[in-house]
């Protein structure tokens, strides 16, 4: 509601010529219930309409701006910061500098391509609200500019369209396909009284309205469901596939084999850990497997609930890892938006990461910490759970072995070990750069409280660890941990 108040009183003009419904948006804010309110779609959408009022109000101010050099410096270095999950700095500066000549033209596109976007998106949430109100409004037809192409943040495949909160697509019949040609192919959508379709020659119908039920002229595909939560379906989405460059190629339908094996995953977090698998039903709502080598699984700040993880280059218990880590992440997330955990120079990267071997600064080692303190009881968990009667049948029903089990005792001593130097970090920059908050610096106690208590249950089980081929990579990650410490710690404002 704030956001389409602003879009009114500030920027009303440029709403108006980039077709930007804002009565619709509006009344979309009534119509969705509570629970809506943390959907990762629902959640992403807001996030873009609010990057949507950001840049329109860079498009206002470069318009009037006398020193257009100092403005692309400054918006660059912004961008870099605010945006590194985005695709926004490529878009507004493709060369990877401040280029200043034609950035005004840039920063329009980037507007025109989030404002059709958005709209587009709007229209399905539920197809009944967008023909309802436009009737309400007298619209007759209401037309919105889109595509049918791929959305890899979102793990869209091209030709379908996204309907509901849940991960459901509406799939294009191939006479659409054909009449269409390229899924980058501009399409208008076109709402009438009872239905919506694609102008392209006569009408090419998506969906009807007859009476309160809606009949889909496409077939609809329900998401493909891991498990049944009390939170609702934690669902499979399509298969995300990097190319060599490590850069997003296309989207495919997920196999079934890969949903079974994070369903799996899922039952055994549940039985071995209850407390970390409650958190995972409350907190993620969508998996998309990731093929791609090298990368890493990861999710986004401004769509929480959706994870991305990579589950072919991994084996079963890194998949258990990852679904607790990008979970972790979620969960954090959810806590930064609720408190204010660091503030004054925290963009400085002067904090060794164990885990990455770099310098980052203060967030990123908040955000590490808690990750792979979550990780550590996972494995804690786990390594205790298979010791019962019951988990040992269940950890060799599901493939794991004796060494599988060492290496579960391996990675929780690494994590503590990597947890503990981070922590030592976060405490000094609470306590003597007075960067954390007061909330910042009960969240790292709590993470002190839990690491302690893993180390505890894992410590009887350290010198067998040691005494495996295991050993000589933990003892290497101490020492290197030493190093570091020796060599970045602890900081200092001056040294900074």
């Amino acid at each position: 509601m704030d956001l389409c108040l602003d879009i009114e009183n500030q920027y009303g003009t440029l709403a108006e010529r980039l077709e930007l419904p804002v009565a619709y948006f509006r009344f979309l804010s009534q119509s969705f219930d509570r629970a809506s309110y943390s959907n990762w779609k629902v959640v992403g959408w807001i996030e873009a309409l609010n990057d949507l009022v950001y840049f329109l109000d860079l498009l206002q101010q470069i318009r009037k701006e006398r020193d257009q050099r100092t403005f692309a410096q400054e918006l660059f270095a912004e961008c870099e910061q605010k945006f590194f999950e985005n695709s926004y700095l490529d878009e507004l500066f493709p060369e990877g500098r401040a280029k200043v000549k034609g950035l005004a033209m840039r920063l329009q596109w980037l507007c025109m391509k989030l404002a059709r976007d958005v709209t587009q998106e709007s229209l399905f949430f539920d197809p009944r609200w967008a023909i309802q109100w436009s009737k309400r409004q007298g619209l007759s037809p209401w037309e919105v500019s889109g595509s049918l192409d791929h959305h890899f943040e979102r793990a869209e495949r091209p030709f379908s369209q996204p309907v509901g909160t849940e991960g459901d697509e509406l799939v294009a019949p191939t006479a659409v396909v054909k009449a269409i040609g390229q899924p980058t192919q501009r399409v208008d959508f076109e709402v009438t009284r009872h239905e919506i379709a694609i102008k392209k020659g006569g009408p090419l119908f998506i969906c009807r309205l007859n009476g309160t039920n809606m009949q889909w002229c496409w077939q609809r595909r329900a998401a493909s469901a891991a498990a049944r939560t009390a939170s609702g379906p934690l669902t499979v989405g399509p298969t995300l596939h990097y190319g060599r460059d490590r850069q997003p190629k296309s989207v495919a339908p997920t196999k079934s084999k890969q949903i079974a094996r994070i369903a799996r995953a899922c039952g055994l977090i549940k039985e071995a850990w209850p407390d970390g698998y409650e958190l995972l039903e409350l907190l993620t709502t969508r998996i998309i497997p990731l093929k791609a080598t090298g990368v890493v699984s990861f999710s986004y700040r401004h769509r929480p609930g959706l994870s991305f993880i990579n589950c072919f280059d991994r084996d079963n218990l890194d998949l258990i890892d990852d679904l607790i880590h990008e979970n972790s992440h979620h969960h954090l997330n959810l806590l930064l938006r609720k408190h204010v955990m660091y503030h004054g120079d925290h963009n400085q990267q002067i904090f060794y990461s164990p885990w990455r071997r770099s310098l980052r600064p203060v967030r990123g080692i908040l955000h590490a910490a808690f990750t792979f303190t979550m990780g550590a009881l996972l494995f804690e968990r786990l390594s205790s759970w298979a010791e019962t009667r019951r988990g040992r049948k269940r950890w060799e029903q599901a493939g794991f072995t004796q060494r599988d089990l060492l290496r579960a005792r391996f990675r929780c001593l690494e994590e503590i070990e990597s947890v503990r130097y981070s922590i030592q970090d976060l405490n000094y920059a609470g306590r003597h750069l007075g960067w954390l908050t007061g909330s910042g610096a009960r969240l790292v106690r709590q993470l002190d409280e839990a690491i302690t208590a893993a180390e505890q249950e894992i410590a009887r089980h350290r010198p067998a660890v040691l005494a495996s081929g295991f050993g000589p990579a933990l003892r290497k990650h101490v020492k290197e941990l030493n190093q570091a410490r020796q060599t970045y710690g602890p900081v200092s404002l001056h040294r900074a």
